[in-house]
């Protein structure tokens, strides 16, 4: 019996934290917006190619997907990715695609990516950054905060 509630409450552990993990990105950009005027955070708005762009792709694994990010970030910044697949069964529905050029054309209007562009809740942008391999997940941290002083 106690094993089996062990179980039960490793389980439950495991769900919350993978639904506090996801949430971490935004699901749309007004929702970011919205978070980030509720709880005075600044925004990280990524542009990636995440089914062709190699720096993309490293840039997520290497920083974004690691744990002292994560756990950074969810304390310290709202995060929204506005992603470009190329992929057919990658495609975003219409409807974000959308979404996604328009942020684009405001924001990232040569096409660059990676692009990181970081702004306070009013939308000001405040810095625009890449990726280096060259950079630690904490020297990144501590790049995305230099925008913010």
């Amino acid at each position: 019996m106690v094993g089996q509630m062990k179980k039960l409450l490793f389980i439950t552990f495991c769900m919350l934290f993978g639904t506090l993990q996801a949430q971490l990105w935004q699901e749309n950009f007004d929702a970011a917006v919205a978070l980030a005027n509720e709880e005075d955070k600044p925004i990280i708005l990524v542009f990636s190619g995440s089914d062709w762009c190699a720096p993309c792709i490293r840039l997520k694994r290497k920083v974004f997907d690691s744990d002292d990010f994560k756990n950074y970030a969810s304390s310290h910044y709202v995060l929204y990715n506005a992603d470009f697949p190329r992929k057919k069964k990658n495609q975003l529905p219409a409807d974000k695609l959308d979404s996604h050029k328009s942020l684009a054309e405001k924001y990232n209007p040569r096409g660059h990516f990676p692009l990181v562009v970081i702004m306070d809740k009013q939308e000001s942008v405040l810095g625009i950054t890449s990726y280096s391999p060259r950079n630690t997940t904490k020297e990144y941290i501590s790049l995305l905060n230099d925008f913010l002083k």
